[in-house]
């Protein structure tokens, strides 16, 4: 019997893909430009082929590549040497961040038994690059700090706030205890920053077969899951107060930078942090007693899961080399004919925690061929409009540091001239997840029409679709169905984006392929060429669609006579982050008056006081009612802003885009790079001024995971009345702002199109 995602996806097969000569004109184009821009697109689109893409992950994949290991910097001179070759003007720009690697590890368990964690991955024999230890990064977390601790054993499951309310529910402190958190619900780094919040002196990280291992699937090699003895290697910067080279915050990591002292570098954990295999964690676990855990708490090892303390002890010893390494970002520069101040930048970086095949060269690799197909159309009269600039970053891994660092070095510039950046990062079969910026959701939309599906022979947008409407939520399969463009989600964090988005208010997408891939292998020595090719996309069709996909988007930005940008779903998009808050604040206060009246009713036992005297629980004040008033209308203010705009394109694209034919557009298209810039603050967010953008941001304890309206929805979520006040002040008029600067925009249209 069929899914009902194979059966659409069958209906589908019958519908071909729209030919050019059928589509409107491209937004932004004229209707001559469009058919000229169709053509490169459609020559460029034949030239990816799965070959190289392969030949470029065996090469660079070959032996692990970390930061500062000697195979990291050659891959970013041979890298630099293909580009060469291909005709480009190239170069490798050289920070000097810091890369703590361990020189001690151990972990035991002490009581009620005796055992020794391995922490260590074992050669596979089939998979050749797994032997390779004496060059691989062992098993742990970046940017812990050194520590030698022996304390009960406490098991928080994922780590994150809501588990610790649940502790504290059932009368359990990790305060002194070291604690023991099992992989997904949160980013890593958020994991020992709560430990460490209330009281614990250590923290573990295991990866439960649950989430990665044999309940999800074959473990490797027979599949494609984390056996038992494999372990996810990671940073644990605080990333939400800033990414980068803890060092030297908001500044480039040049030579002749000024760094803050290892003391003050207030990115790093404040306990000892390490992961390990469920192969280790078993003992572990098994060893505690105390409360059986929920039932949401319980994973899928073979042991009855309790909470703790004790008798479990462990004694958990870390120390690290604190040194300063060098990464390497190889940068690419295509510069543009007519508004060479104007930049698309692209970027994947391709270092990676081992040999890294997935995580980062599937994506590192599929951006090769799209600069290789580039090359080949300069050579048959190709020029784009815009400058185009290519990145292949190092330092992704321990914490964004090599786009960080460019970013924050060529900050000026950026801030002057970048018009959009598109990241990618892993890669593998399946379909296409686009997030970012909605002023660039209709655009991403529109490229997504014209890229085939290498399995499905439909568009990658009507496979996207086909996915959307299999959803069991009706809501969200009836706007699949009926929307015209796909939603895309939000960006918080977690790759390269991150600089660039959040920190200088550039447009930006991440774009990858993936979902039918399923594997265990992340961050792991696993991660490998004979992994990908048996597990991933095993004959590279998807990263030939990688290329397609990313490339098509640069070509279009790049030749574009006006920036493609649309305000209309990004005003529609706000306007439903809006009614999230502002329902938040209405379910908290409802929440605390039902909390104080179940306290004045008894339902809440009395507490014991150290005094041995029983005392009812602490009532909340009840919040006041918030004035949201100034979100709306700065709401208001950009709604309308969004109409003029429409208007002044509408009119300027009569009669076949005459008007953007003939205009010099080069003062509208400024206008319209500065939208994105007036959606930041220079002050940044509460407590973390590097994070500038007002609209999306990673979340203070999601760490990848995006809050939107982030300084007013975390204030609610804090309980922070007062702040909420102040910040939704300043967000009604950083929208007010944007609505003025497409409001300028709408009127140098007007001006160039008369």
């Amino acid at each position: 019997m069929k899914t009902p995602v194979v059966h659409l996806l069958c209906t589908l097969l019958i519908t071909p893909l729209a030919r050019p000569a059928e589509i409107a004109p491209l937004r932004g184009y004229s209707a001559d430009s469009t058919r000229d821009e169709r053509e490169w697109e459609a020559k460029f689109r034949a030239i990816p082929d799965p070959a190289n893409v392969r030949a470029y992950m065996q090469r660079l994949s070959a032996r692990p590549h970390h930061v500062g290991s000697p195979y990291d910097k050659d891959n970013a001179e041979w890298i630099l040497s293909k580009f060469k070759e291909w005709g480009f003007d190239a170069k490798i720009e050289t920070f000097d961040v810091l890369f703590p690697t361990p020189k001690e590890r151990s972990l035991e368990l002490l009581e009620p038994t005796h055992f020794t964690a391995k922490i260590e991955e074992p050669t596979v024999s089939v998979d050749p690059t797994s032997s390779q230890h004496t060059e691989q990064l062992p098993v742990y977390n970046a940017y812990s700090i050194d520590g030698d601790v022996t304390a009960p054993l406490v098991y928080v499951n994922y780590g994150i706030p809501d588990d610790y309310e649940q502790l504290d529910r059932l009368g359990i402190s990790v305060k002194g205890a070291i604690v023991i958190a099992r992989y997904g619900g949160s980013w890593r780094g958020i994991k020992p920053k709560v430990a460490a919040e209330h009281g614990a002196i250590g923290c573990l990280i295991y990866s439960d077969p649950h989430e990665d291992g044999y309940f999800a699937g074959e473990t490797f090699p027979e599949g494609p899951y984390r056996p038992k003895d494999g372990a996810q290697r990671g940073s644990v910067m605080d990333m939400p107060v800033y990414p980068g080279d803890p060092l030297t915050p908001g500044v480039g990591a040049t030579k002749d930078a000024k760094r803050l002292p290892l003391s003050e570098a207030v990115t790093l954990t404040k306990i000892p942090v390490m992961p390990i295999s469920y192969g280790d964690a078993q003992p572990l676990l098994a060893a505690l007693k105390g409360p059986v855990a929920p039932q949401a708490w319980r994973g899928a090892l073979p042991i009855t899961y309790h909470i703790g303390p004790g008798p479990a002890k462990v004694h958990l010893n870390l120390k690290f080399n604190f040194d300063i390494k060098p990464i390497y970002d190889v940068i690419v520069t295509i510069p543009g004919a007519t508004y060479p101040d104007e930049w698309i930048i692209r970027g994947n970086h391709h270092d990676g925690w081992v040999n890294g095949a997935e995580d980062p060269i599937s994506g590192a690799s599929a951006l090769m061929e799209e600069v290789r197909a580039l090359s080949l159309l300069l050579k048959q009269g190709w020029k784009p409009k815009r400058t185009i600039i290519y990145c292949l970053w190092d330092g992704e891994e321990p914490g964004l540091l090599g786009s960080t660092e460019w970013a924050e070095t060529h900050a000026e510039e950026l801030a002057a001239k970048a018009a959009v950046y598109i990241n990618s990062d892993s890669n593998g079969r399946g379909r296409l997840n686009a997030e970012g910026s909605h002023t660039l959701e209709k655009f991403i939309n529109g490229v997504a029409r014209d890229i085939e599906d290498p399995e499905a022979k439909i568009s990658v947008w009507k496979r996207m679709q086909a996915f959307r409407i299999a959803n069991p939520d009706a809501t969200d399969r009836q706007e699949a169905r009926n929307r015209a463009d796909l939603r895309i989600g939000a960006l918080g964090s977690g790759s390269d984006y991150t600089a660039f988005l959040d920190h200088i208010g550039i447009a930006s997408l991440d774009l990858g392929f993936g979902g039918e891939d399923g594997g265990g292998i992340y961050h792991s020595a696993y991660d490998d060429f004979y992994w990908y090719t048996h597990f991933g996309d095993t004959n590279f069709v998807y990263g030939r669609a990688l290329a397609q996909t990313a490339g098509t988007a640069v070509l279009r930005l790049a030749g574009a006579e006006l920036l493609p940008f649309d305000f209309d779903n990004l005003t529609e998009t706000i306007r439903r982050y809006i009614d999230e808050v502002e329902r938040l604040a209405r379910d908290k206060r409802d929440q605390i008056i039902e909390r104080n009246k179940a306290i004045d009713e008894g339902v809440f036992a009395a507490i014991d006081d150290p005094r041995h005297k029983k005392i009812p629980p602490a009532k909340e004040p009840v919040p006041p009612f918030l004035n949201f008033a100034p979100l709306e209308n700065g709401f208001v203010a950009l709604q309308r802003a969004a109409e003029l705009y429409d208007h002044a394109l509408a009119h300027a694209s009569e009669n076949g885009g005459s008007a953007l034919a003939r205009a010099n557009l080069r003062d509208a298209n400024m206008r319209l790079v500065q939208v994105e810039r007036s959606l930041t603050l220079k002050d940044g967010l509460p407590n973390r001024p590097w994070f500038k953008h007002q609209i999306y941001a990673p979340g203070f304890y999601t760490g990848y995971g995006v809050k939107t309206l982030p300084a007013v929805r975390e204030s609610i979520e804090q309980k922070d009345w007062k702040l909420v006040d102040e910040q939704t002040v300043k967000v009604g008029k950083v929208l007010e702002n944007a609505g003025e600067a497409i409001q300028g925009a709408a009127a140098e249209l007007s001006r160039s199109a008369q």
